[in-house]
């Protein structure tokens, strides 16, 4: 099926479910509403686009973007590996059972996000905001959270192996059967986080930093 992406663009095609869309440039599309369940986006530019409470339950593996309104817009269970995320509007939206491997996401605000057993494994995160954010039973593995705001953040169940926290705000945060094996935690803020008594027993919890 060949599809017309200029009407794509202007918002005159918003049914595209099951479509085949790689390599797609969709940059700046208006895509407000729009059915994207089980497209293959795979490395589509949608930079700038309007993706506002678009069903994105998709493949979006490398895909770009760069600044897209997501706001409440389902990602569960999305293939977002390797993709970019960078200064993308992600209020309200559900990334729960999402894959985020590799994926570029920086200082964004994931205030109260649902990212319930997401795979954020090697996510650059840093400076990212997530306070009251959902991350139970997350895969934080290799994540770089350095000086992320995780303010009464639910951390329940999460792997943290071998994650960044340094200098990251943990205040409040819960942190219930969460697994920290290799996490450095130097200079982050841990008031009001039973940290110490809620760490799994690994052999090597010595590589934890304090």
């Amino acid at each position: 099926m060949n599809l017309d992406l200029t009407a794509i663009r202007l918002g005159k095609l918003k049914q595209l479910a099951n479509d085949h869309l790689p390599g797609a440039d969709l940059s700046g599309a208006e895509l407000s509403d729009a059915d994207l369940s089980q497209a293959n986006l795979t490395g589509a530019s949608l930079n700038g686009a309007n993706l506002q409470r678009a069903n994105l339950r998709a493949i979006l593996r490398g895909a770009d973007l760069t600044g897209a309104n997501l706001v409440g817009a389902d990602l569960r269970n999305a293939d977002l590996r390797g993709a970019i995320l960078l200064d993308a509007d992600v209020s309200e939206a559900s990334f729960a059972g999402a894959f985020l491997t590799g994926a570029s996401c920086g200082p964004l605000d994931l205030t109260g996000v649902d990212l319930r057993g997401a795979d954020l494994r090697g996510v650059n995160l840093s400076q990212a905001i997530l306070q009251h954010a959902d991350l139970r039973n997350t895969n934080l593995s290799g994540a770089d959270l350095s000086q992320a705001d995780l303010e009464e953040a639910n951390l329940s169940g999460a792997i943290l192996r071998g994650t960044n926290l340094q200098r990251a705000n943990l205040l409040c945060a819960i942190v219930e059967q969460t697994q920290f094996l290799g996490t450095v935690l130097d200079g982050a803020c841990l008031e009001g986080t039973p940290i110490t008594e809620n760490i799994n027993e690994f052999e090597d919890n010595k590589q934890i930093l304090l």
